[in-house]
């Protein structure tokens, strides 16, 4: 009896030795297994995306070119504040114009008209960036300017330092029985595209302007306009860091500090 217990505990000891390995393997499989899924996870394509917008506020069309130049390059305009255009969304689309005749008696008059129009586009995943978006409009208006029917003279050309390009479409054009001088300024910059009309015309005899003035006029007009733009984003800003600011300040008169426990204790004991 004494001889047989040693070797019930040999024969014991032999048979946890598989138990032991096919434990330890198992616990590798599982390793391995969650390495394969850890790098097949990391691996997946990533959901895409689509370059912010740049812009996300528009001017006031009707401030967006200084009084100053207003008054240089229409005299008498008869809004001088202008007339905005017409818009269901004028953060996404708005424009003004100005339009007046400085008549100088028998020396004729001088009509002159401004037209300045924005337009801001929003990244989207299935149309593109804001950007692109606004420089495919860009070339569009370009083109536009370009198809103006019964233009003569017309001459297209790039125009360097308003916004990020900037092409300028000059020409002649009949109407009324006189010859007005023509010229379109489609500049972009960012997510935003500005086009900007500029014409005028002598009447009763008087000499129509040049068009070199035209077109230095309405490139003018066109790089405050473009200006502009940056500026109101700039002001958009400042406007919602100061309310985030007021919302966390605390409100006058009263202070943020808790009383200390000394402070509670004597109220407490003067209660």
């Amino acid at each position: 009896m004494h001889r047989s217990a040693p070797r019930l505990s040999r024969i014991l000891a032999c048979a946890a030795v598989p138990v032991m390995l096919v434990v330890a393997g198992c616990s590798s499989d599982d390793g391995k297994k969650n390495a394969d899924a850890s790098a097949s996870a990391s691996a997946k394509p990533k959901a895409p995306t689509v370059e912010p917008a740049k812009f996300s506020e528009l001017p006031d069309p009707c401030k967006a070119i200084a009084k100053k130049t207003i008054s240089s390059l229409v005299p008498k305009a008869k809004v001088k504040d202008g007339t905005p255009g017409e818009s269901s969304d004028v953060s996404a689309r708005a424009g003004c114009s100005w339009n007046g005749l400085d008549d100088n008696g028998v020396k004729g008059s001088q009509y002159r008209w401004l037209d300045v129009g924005f337009t801001r586009f929003v990244s989207d995943l299935s149309l593109g960036s804001g950007a692109k978006r606004a420089t495919e409009d860009y070339t569009k208006q370009v083109a536009k300017a370009q198809a103006t029917e019964d233009a003569k003279k017309l001459e297209t050309a790039a125009v360097s330092g308003i916004g990020e390009q900037a092409t300028a479409v000059t020409y002649d054009l009949t109407k009324t029985k006189e010859d007005f001088e023509y010229a379109t300024v489609v500049a972009r910059t960012g997510n935003v595209v500005v086009t900007l009309t500029y014409n005028g015309a002598g009447y009763a005899g008087a000499k129509a302007p040049s068009a070199s003035d035209i077109l230095k006029g309405a490139e003018k007009a066109a790089k405050e306009a473009i200006a502009s733009v940056a500026t109101a984003n700039a002001a958009a800003a400042t406007d919602e860091d100061s309310d985030s600011a007021t919302t966390k300040a605390p409100a006058p008169g009263k202070s943020s500090a808790k009383p200390s426990a000394k402070t509670s204790a004597k109220s407490s004991a003067k209660s």
